[in-house]
């Protein structure tokens, strides 16, 4: 009976050298990843000065300096003069000639017979292709014959300028005649020019017409308007 008791204490006595063993084996291990981890946690990161890689590559590169170079190309750039282009002033038939006084060599001219009146010549001036100018409010220059007799006015006072461009056209109307007698110069044409300082006056046919005390009206831009009554 004493034996068997003693066996059970043997057996116990091993399963508790048993169980302590084990138990001791169990917190070495839990002793030693425990140490592992906190090694881990305590070393420096490999990476610790590069950004993270959350950090958006656009405000990284944001932060990154400028060359200097290309602010300095660019302020060179922006102090440099700009060309405003230049106003055309043109050149009488060979160009544009704008807001200035025409010429007798920027207009086209034709001429026609009218009955009213007593009859008279109506002058027809046109600015020439791509020429824009101006008739001044002047009386347009008119001569006749060799020895330049000039028309005096019909109007009383000069009249307004007229710009000429495209197919306006300006009117004067002509009587080369007013007197009543059977008196004055036979011709077959008339020189017309922009005012006495028009330096390419023109010859305008015109037929025979009987010159003596000739008159002519103001430029206007209605043929109706530029009837020389006396």
């Amino acid at each position: 009976m004493f034996g068997n008791r003693n066996r059970r204490k043997a057996l116990l006595a091993s399963a508790a050298l048993v169980g302590g063993a084990l138990l001791m084996t169990a917190c070495q291990d839990t002793d030693g990843s425990v140490d592992s981890g906190a090694a881990q946690s305590g070393s420096p990161s490999a990476v610790a000065g590069s950004p993270s890689a959350s950090e958006d590559p656009e405000d990284a590169a944001s932060d990154a300096p400028t060359d200097g170079a290309s602010d300095e190309a660019s302020d060179e750039a922006s102090d440099e003069p700009t060309a405003s282009p230049s106003a055309g002033n043109g050149s009488g038939s060979n160009g544009s000639k704008v807001g200035q006084v025409c010429g007798a060599n920027d207009l086209s001219w034709s001429t026609r017979s009218e009955s009213q009146a007593g009859g008279y010549i109506l002058v027809m001036a046109k600015a020439k292709s791509g020429i824009t100018c101006v008739l001044p409010a002047a009386l347009p220059t008119v001569a006749f014959g060799s020895d330049g007799t000039e028309a005096g006015p019909v109007e009383q006072s000069v009249g307004k300028p007229v710009t000429l461009s495209g197919s306006k056209v300006a009117y004067a109307g002509v009587n080369p005649k007013t007197t009543n007698t059977d008196g004055g110069k036979e011709l077959g044409s008339i020189i017309v020019a922009v005012g006495n300082e028009d330096a390419n006056p023109v010859s305008l046919k015109v037929g025979t017409i009987t010159v003596d005390k000739p008159v002519v009206t103001n430029w206007h831009t209605a043929p109706k308007d530029a009837v020389p009554f006396n």
